[in-house]
C-alpha cells in the first residue's frame, strides 16, 4: 500500500526529543522559545507564538481580535470543521463565502456582498497547501476595517505574490499536526506583527498568567511542549526541500493523469507557489466511476486514497441547527467530486507510475 500521508521522523528529531528528556524542562522552555523565533522568522514575522495544535492557534488568535459574542466570521465551507468550531467556541458565528470552483479557496469577489453589520473579521483558509487569493481579500477587509486572520494550517511552504503563508494577513494560524508538510506530532502556532495581539495570545495560551501564579485575564492551557518544539526545529529545516519533493511528486502525477477524461487535477493559481499539503483530484460527471467507487477501487489496488471533506461545513450535525448564513452552490457541487492522491516525500518516482497506472485503469470499462 501507498499510504495517503506519512510523517518522515529520523535520527535527527529522536536526538532532539532525548535531549530534552535529558535536560528535565518539557514544558514551555528554551526549545519552545526557540522554535517560536525560527518559525516567525522563516516566514516573515516578527512574533510566534507556539500552542498545542491547531485548532488552539485559531481559537487564541480570534480571542486576540476580539472575536466574542455577537461577531461573524466570513469562513470558506470546504476546511476542515476547526475553522468553524473556534469561531463558535469565542461565542461568535460563521459566515459562509462560497469557494471558487478550481482553487477550491474562498472566491474573493463574493466577499464584499457578504458582508454584514456584524462581521468582525475574515478568516480565509489557505486549502490543501495553495493560498487563497488574498489581495482582493485585503482590500476589502482594509475598506470596511475589519482584520484578516489566515488559516494557514494546510499551508506550510506556500506563497502568494512573493510572500510566504502566514505573512498576508493580520495574523496567521498553523497546524503542526503528524500528516502535515512539517509536524510536531501535535502543536502550532500563531503569527503576526502586531505586539498587542501577540501579548494577549501569550497570556490566553498560559492562563494569563504575566508570572507564576499571577492571572490578569481568564486563559487556557494551550502550552506547546519542549518535545513538540525541538521536533518542530529539525523539521523547520527541512520543510523547504519538503516542499520541493511534494511539487515534484505533484507535477509528476498532474502529467501522468494529463488526458484522462473527466479526472481534474489540481491547479496552480497565478502568482502562487502551491505547497501541495494534498494533492486533490476532480472527478467530472463525464468520468465512468462516481467519486467513492474510484476511491474504493484505489485503495484496494494498494493506492491509499480517500475522500476529501464529506460535506460543506454547515451541513455538519453539529451546526445544522444553527441560524448560519450562506449556502454556497460551488462548494455543493465539488465536494462529492473531490478525492486525495499520495504526494507526500515519500512517494517516489515508481509509486507515481503505480498510482498513475492505477488511476488510469478506473477509467477502463470492466
Amino acid at each position: 500500500m501507498i499510504p495517503i500521508a506519512r510523517p518522515i521522523l529520523g535520527e535527527e528529531e529522536l536526538a532532539a526529543v532525548k535531549e530534552v528528556l535529558g535536560s528535565g524542562m518539557l514544558a514551555q522552555g528554551p526549545k519552545v522559545k526557540a522554535f517560536e523565533a525560527a518559525f516567525a522568522r522563516d516566514v516573515g514575522r516578527r512574533h510566534g507564538i507556539a500552542v498545542a495544535n491547531g485548532t488552539a492557534a485559531l481559537h487564541i488568535a480570534l480571542l486576540a481580535h476580539g472575536i466574542g459574542a455577537g461577531a461573524e466570521v466570513l469562513i470558506p465551507p470546504l476546511t476542515f470543521f476547526a475553522t468553524a468550531s473556534t469561531l463558535l467556541l469565542c461565542g461568535a458565528m460563521p459566515a459562509f463565502v462560497d469557494v471558487d470552483r478550481n482553487a477550491y479557496n474562498m472566491d474573493p469577489a463574493k466577499v464584499a456582498a457578504s458582508i454584514s453589520r456584524k462581521t468582525a473579521a475574515i478568516m480565509p483558509v489557505h486549502l490543501y497547501g495553495q493560498t487563497a487569493e488574498t489581495e482582493p481579500i485585503l482590500e476589502v477587509a482594509k475598506e470596511r476595517g475589519i482584520p484578516v486572520i489566515e488559516d494557514a494550517a494546510q499551508a506550510h511552504g506556500a506563497e502568494y505574490h512573493g510572500k510566504k503563508a502566514g505573512n498576508l494577513g493580520d495574523t496567521a494560524c498553523f497546524s503542526f499536526y503528524a500528516t502535515k508538510n512539517m509536524t510536531t506530532g501535535e502543536g502550532g502556532m500563531i503569527l503576526t506583527d502586531n505586539d498587542e495581539i501577540a501579548e494577549k495570545a501569550r497570556l490566553l495560551r498560559d492562563h494569563g498568567q504575566v508570572s507564576k501564579y499571577q492571572h490578569v485575564l481568564v486563559g487556557f492551557n494551550y502550552r506547546m511542549t519542549e518535545i513538540a518544539a525541538a521536533i518542530g526545529l529539525v523539521q523547520l529545516k527541512k520543510l523547504d526541500g519538503w516542499v520541493k519533493q511534494r511539487r515534484a511528486n505533484a507535477l509528476a502525477l498532474t502529467n501522468g493523469l494529463d488526458g484522462i477524461e473527466g479526472l481534474v487535477p489540481p491547479a496552480e493559481g497565478n502568482w502562487m507557489v502551491h505547497s501541495y499539503y494534498q494533492y486533490i483530484v476532480r472527478r467530472e460527471d463525464s468520468f465512468p466511476l462516481s467519486r467513492d467507487e474510484i476511491v474504493r477501487r484505489l485503495n484496494e489496488d494498494g493506492i491509499g486514497c480517500r475522500p476529501s471533506y464529506p460535506m460543506p461545513l454547515y451541513r455538519q450535525k453539529a451546526l445544522r441547527n444553527l441560524r448560519i448564513r450562506g449556502r454556497c452552490s460551488v462548494a455543493e457541487d465539488v465536494v462529492p467530486r473531490l478525492f486525495e492522491l499520495p504526494v507526500h516525500p515519500s512517494v517516489g518516482p515508481e509509486n507515481v507510475d503505480d498510482i498513475v497506472e492505477a488511476v488510469e485503469r478506473t477509467a477502463r470499462p470492466t
